[in-house]
């Protein structure tokens, strides 16, 4: 799967997503097996923005493997048990991650 395909993906399983009740929330996905391999996914204005950059005043960043990532948002892989297991990691506040996770759920 190219980035592209990822980043459509990602796009259409958030157009099923209902942001209210999150205020803000932006999360850069860095994908660690492609190059370059990051975007942003952001929840503003009971709106969600995702474009193919870096988000440089993210809530939080996490960094998985391109099959990881699909598991995650498939529904096969539990995001906690992900990170326990070292799939995922993840750089700066980690609530808005598991706030993250909680939207991927819905």
């Amino acid at each position: 799967m190219t980035m592209q395909e990822l980043l459509t993906k990602v796009r259409k399983m958030a157009e099923g997503i209902d942001p209210s009740g999150t205020d803000f929330l932006a999360v850069q996905v860095n994908i660690k097996d492609r190059d370059p391999g990051v975007f942003y996914i952001e929840v503003k204005d009971c709106k969600i923005n995702i474009e193919p950059y870096e988000y440089n005043d993210r809530s939080c960043a996490i960094t998985m493997t391109m099959d990881n990532f699909n598991k995650l948002i498939d529904g096969k892989l539990d995001p906690v048990a992900a990170f326990t297991f070292g799939k995922l990691k993840v750089d700066g506040d980690i609530s808005k991650a598991l706030e993250f996770a909680k939207l991927v759920k819905k």
